[in-house]
C-alpha cells in the first residue's frame, strides 16, 4: 500500500512538470498555431503547410501527455480516498500509483529532449570492428537488440543496407528508425560497444574481446534546409545480393554515392560513401541515399555546434562520439555503461533490446538543460 508521501511526491512532480512545460502556454500557442492552418491558401505552399501542421502535432503532443499524467495522479487521490471508504482493495490503489509514476517518468524522460533534431527519425548504423568473424557476430546481435527495442516501442525499422559475412555474422548495417523522438533516445548509442564473452567461435574456447561501433544521426526531413553541391555528387550502381530469387543479383539496383566532402569550418576533406539496397528500384534506392547524406551533412553541422557550445561550458561533461561507452561481459552478467555507471545483470534482456535503463541513464546526465 502506497503512503501518503508517495502520493504527495507524485503530486508534487506532476504540478511540476506543468510548469516546466509550459502548458497553460502551449495550450494557447496551439490555438493561435491552429488558426494559421485555416487561412486561405494555406495548402497552396505544401512544403510550408507540412512543417506548420507538424509544429501543431508537437505542441499537441505535449499537452497530451500532461493531461494523461494528471489524469493518472487523479486517479491515484481519487483510489486513496475510495479505500479509506472500503470501497477499493490495496492492490486496486498500488496499481494506480504504478500507473501513474510510470507516466510521470516518461514524461520526465521526454522533457530532456529539447535539442533540434530530438525528435527526428534516426539512420543507425552498425560496424564490426576488429575480431574476424566474432566481431562480425557481435554486429548482428547489436542489430537484433536495436530492432527488438524499436519493435517494444513501437517504431518502424527499414534495413538500407546489410552487408552480410562469409562465415557468421555481418560486417556493416544501416537501419532507419521511423518514430517520435527515435533520434533523441538513441543519440547516447553512438560509440563503440565491447563485448567479452566465450566465444564458440574460438577452438580453445577461449574468453574473447571484440567491438562494433554504432552511429546515430538524425534523418533529416524536407524542413530542415541542407546545402549539398552537386558537382561533388558521383554515383555507382551494383547488383545487390540476396538470399534467392529470380532477380536477385541480375539488376543492378544497388546504388552507391560518393559525395567528396570539404568541412566549411577547417577545410578538410573526406569522401562520404553511403551504399543503399532498400528496394529494388534503383531511383528509390537513389533517393533515400540522397536523405542519407543529407542527414549526415545536418549531424556535421549540429556537431560542429556542439563542439563550439563545449569551449564555453566549462564544467559540463563532455560528450566524446565514438569513444568505448559501454561494454557487455556476459560470463560475469553485466552490461555497464562506462559513461553513467548504469549497469544491469540481466544481459539476455539487454541483448534483446531492453535497454531503456541506459538511455535513460545517459538523458539524465548529459542532456542539456532549457
Amino acid at each position: 500500500m502506497i503512503t501518503a508521501d508517495q502520493l504527495k511526491d507524485i503530486k508534487e512532480r506532476t504540478a511540476a512538470l506543468k510548469q516546466y512545460l509550459a502548458i497553460d502556454e502551449k495550450i494557447i500557442q496551439v490555438e493561435e498555431e491552429q488558426l494559421r492552418t485555416q487561412a486561405p491558401g494555406f495548402w497552396d505552399d505544401a512544403k510550408a503547410a507540412e512543417v506548420q501542421m507538424k509544429k501543431v502535432k508537437a505542441l499537441q503532443a505535449w499537452i497530451n501527455g500532461y493531461k494523461e499524467v494528471n489524469n493518472r495522479t487523479e486517479e491515484v487521490e481519487l483510489a486513496m480516498e475510495m479505500y479509506r471508504d472500503e470501497m477499493v482493495s490495496e492492490e486496486e490503489v498500488d496499481d494506480a500509483y504504478s500507473r501513474a509514476l510510470t507516466a510521470v517518468e516518461e514524461l520526465e524522460l521526454k522533457n530532456m529532449l529539447r535539442q533540434e533534431a530530438d525528435d527526428m527519425d534516426c539512420v543507425l548504423k552498425i560496424n564490426s570492428g576488429a575480431g574476424g568473424t566474432e566481431a562480425q557476430d557481435w554486429a548482428s546481435m547489436l542489430m537484433r537488440m536495436y530492432m527488438r527495442w524499436a519493435e517494444a516501442n513501437g517504431y518502424k525499422v527499414a534495413v538500407a543496407n546489410l552487408q552480410e559475412a562469409e562465415d557468421a555474422g555481418i560486417k556493416t548495417v544501416t537501419l532507419e528508425l521511423q518514430g517520435p523522438y527515435a533520434y533523441g533516445y538513441l543519440k547516447g548509442e553512438n560509440g563503440v560497444h565491447r563485448l567479452v564473452r566465450v566465444s564458440p567461435y574460438n577452438a580453445q574456447g577461449k574468453r574473447m574481446t571484440s567491438f562494433s561501433s554504432v552511429f546515430v544521426t538524425p534523418l533529416v526531413d524536407d524542413s530542415i534546409e541542407v546545402v549539398i553541391e552537386p558537382a561533388r555528387i558521383s554515383w555507382d550502381t551494383f547488383r545487390s545480393g540476396g538470399a534467392g530469387g529470380q532477380n536477385v543479383n541480375k539488376v543492378e539496383s544497388g546504388v552507391r554515392l560518393r559525395y567528396q566532402y570539404k568541412d566549411p569550418y577547417t577545410g578538410a576533406e573526406e569522401e562520404i560513401l553511403i551504399e543503399n539496397t532498400e528496394t529494388r528500384d534503383q531511383p528509390k534506392n537513389k533517393e533515400n541515399a540522397m536523405r542519407q547524406l543529407r542527414s549526415i551533412l545536418y549531424n556535421k553541422e549540429m556537431q560542429h555546434r556542439m563542439e563550439e557550445q563545449s569551449k564555453v561550458e566549462a564544467g559540463k561533461k563532455k560528450i566524446e562520439w565514438g569513444s568505448q561507452i559501454r561494454s557487455y561481459v556476459f560470463d560475469d552478467r553485466r552490461v555497464k555503461d562506462h559513461r553513467t555507471g548504469y549497469q544491469t545483470s540481466d544481459v539476455g534482456g539487454v541483448m534483446d533490446g531492453k535497454i531503456d535503463g541506459f538511455i535513460k541513464a545517459y538523458l539524465m546526465e548529459f542532456a542539456e538543460e532549457g
